[in-house]
């Protein structure tokens, strides 16, 4: 997978864009405990496809495995949101839904032949 072409980053960006506002709603006693949680993965997540996407070989693998359980986190941390009724169960589907697509295209990123 090349850098540029790639519709993960353009996809990771466009969660961020959506994603932060809507962290930036949640009440003040959780905007600097569940929103930096979130935030955090979803910056650390698109840094790591970054890296990966200018890395070769081992490097590459390994922040795309790192990637992945930044993922796995974000995921976990954006359920507890609606779980803690943070935000609407509407909201979740769509940001649930966007980290899904993500998934879906770092997975096929992991499974493809690695370049050197």
């Amino acid at each position: 997978m090349s850098f540029e072409p790639s519709p993960i980053f353009a996809k990771t960006y466009d969660l961020l864009a959506w994603l932060v506002p809507q962290t930036m709603q949640f009440p003040k006693s959780q905007r600097f405990v569940l929103a930096k949680r979130v935030q955090d993965a979803a910056l650390d997540l698109h840094e790591l496809l970054i890296r990966a996407g200018k890395s070769r070989g081992g490097e590459r693998r390994r922040a795309l495995l790192e990637a992945d359980i930044r993922l796995e986190q974000l995921r976990l941390h954006w359920r507890l949101c609606v779980t803690l009724e943070l935000i609407t169960p509407n909201r979740y589907e769509h940001g649930a839904r966007l980290i899904d697509e993500i998934g879906r295209l770092l997975g096929g990123w992991l499974s493809s032949p690695p370049t050197t």
